[in-house]
């Protein structure tokens, strides 16, 4: 299995510090150095482990944290010049699995890493969803219920797979957007809700069941009821 670290560094020498030592340590290393490039590259890829500064060009690392935890499985370890308490326990709590105060020991870095991979080794592979008769496959790119294939998009897909992952999580279209969607979302957009309809016609072929719900005024969630 080949484990490969994002490194979220906008500072270069910084960046390719830790890249060189985690190379040496045989990880394979994608280098980001900017919020927004590494949401980019986190939709495409599963890491194994996340590095990720705080003050980031784009999104900063706080905005950036959660977004992260809701499309990745990958621990996290945020690097921060920030070492009030306060601030280590609100971004654990927003999902972080791990705090390393700037500046740092690489060899420490190094060790934080290798016990965060090494915990990952023993999770499943987290690709299958379940939800009632719905089944979804990430990694295959399929969706089907009661086993009958609902043959969605793949755009379809990526919306569904974050409401499953999420199902007691109201999405906005904005949020949806930011998370399926490369480019700028449009609030007076209608594509979301064009994307949302088809997939509930294709589940409406088997079941009269609502999948997805509204929640008016706010956005969709899976329908949990």
């Amino acid at each position: 299995m080949v484990n490969t670290v994002l490194i979220v560094e906008d500072d270069t020498h910084i960046n390719n510090l830790i890249k060189e030592a985690l190379e040496q340590a045989n990880y394979q290393c994608v280098q980001s150095f900017s919020g927004t490039e590494a949401l980019l590259l986190a939709k495409d890829t599963n890491f194994t482990v996340v590095i990720l500064d705080l003050m980031l060009p784009g999104l900063s690392g706080e905005e950036l944290l959660p977004k992260i935890k809701e499309i990745q499985t990958s621990p996290v370890i945020i690097l921060s010049a920030k070492d009030a308490l306060d601030s280590k326990l609100r971004l654990l709590t927003s999902g972080a699995d791990d705090y390393l105060t700037k500046p740092f020991s690489v060899e420490e870095l190094i060790a934080r890493v290798n016990i965060l991979a090494k915990s990952r080794q023993n999770v499943p592979d987290s690709h299958f969803y379940q939800y009632k008769d719905l089944k979804l496959d990430s990694k295959n790119y399929t969706a089907s219920l009661a086993d009958q294939d609902l043959n969605l998009t793949v755009l379809e897909l990526k919306i569904l797979e974050i409401l499953i992952k999420n199902p007691n999580r109201v999405f906005s279209k904005q949020d949806i957007y930011d998370l399926v969607w490369d480019d700028y979302y449009i609030g007076g957009d209608k594509t979301i809700n064009v994307h949302i309809s088809n997939i509930r016609k294709k589940i409406k072929r088997y079941t009269n069941e609502e999948y997805i719900e509204t929640v008016w005024g706010i956005g969709f969630k899976l329908n949990t009821r």
